[in-house]
């Protein structure tokens, strides 16, 4: 059997799966707040204080400096890697919807990486969406600082960036060698970025940027890897007001309205 750590970056107490030896729930940004019953992200060698930056990559951030485990992945406590044709239901059983041990073990023998399946922008590429939504200039800050400390992904940096789909949420599974090497690559580039970004004039909201331009550098990182992929469907644990979801984006691609909240 296969040591797999799939962490669940929560922030809330939510209905968690059955399985404790596979997935393994992360208080994450636990740095003064009172305990929840998971595994907080502020011990050992922890970047906790800067979840209302980094958002879930604290937890990752944890995980990569502190656990022990053959291969590693991150999910979230209402967003999953799902079984195929399982759709999101009230009264979903969590246990019968997500990926198993055996689900995993077998995925990894097929490839190097398990991603959640791209999501397709269609009309827009990966920078002029962020652009429309948030502000691209975070992603141009991103790119001056590959291009001063890690040359070599400044052509997939901009290849990444006219692409019209992407894997998006954080979410991966692979090996803790390759996940440690990703790590080691990314947080850096996030640390110069928090340095260079005042995030004293940005609402909550928008101070959560470095977890959504990471979204972003995981597919630089993975343009330049010599790994196979498999896409995986993902699954809300919690009801999606898609319609919502698509008028948000239709005004923030044709009106200038920037997205202001979560939904």
């Amino acid at each position: 059997m296969k040591n797999i750590q799939l962490i669940v970056a929560t922030h809330k107490s939510f209905v968690m799966p059955d399985d404790s030896r596979l997935y393994l729930p992360v208080h994450v940004g636990a740095q003064g707040k009172a305990p929840i019953g998971y595994t907080p992200d502020n011990t050992g060698d922890n970047i906790s204080e800067l979840n209302p930056y980094f958002c879930e990559l604290t937890g990752l951030y944890w995980a990569w400096k502190n656990l022990d485990c053959d291969y590693l992945g991150l999910v979230h406590y209402r967003r999953y890697f799902a079984k195929d044709g399982v759709r999101y239901k009230e009264g979903l059983n969590i246990n019968q919807a997500i990926l198993t041990q055996a689900d995993c073990e077998k995925l990894l023998e097929q490839a190097d990486v398990i991603v959640p399946k791209r999501r397709k922008y269609y009309i827009e590429t990966l920078y002029s969406h962020y652009d429309h939504t948030f502000d691209g200039g975070h992603l141009d800050a991103a790119r001056a600082i590959i291009e001063q400390i890690q040359p070599d992904y400044l052509a997939a940096f901009d290849r990444v960036m006219q692409q019209r789909s992407g894997y998006m949420f954080n979410m991966y599974l692979m090996s803790k060698a390759n996940s440690d090497a990703y790590c080691a690559w990314l947080f850096p580039i996030l640390q110069e970025l928090y340095q260079r970004i005042d995030t004293t004039v940005l609402t909550a909201f928008e101070a959560r940027l470095f977890g959504r331009v990471s979204e972003i550098l995981f597919n630089v990182w993975l343009d330049k890897q010599d790994l196979t992929v498999k896409e995986v469907p993902f699954i809300y644990m919690e009801k999606v007001n898609l319609w919502k979801k698509g008028l948000f984006f239709l005004q923030a691609k044709f009106f200038g309205k920037k997205y202001g909240a979560s939904f």
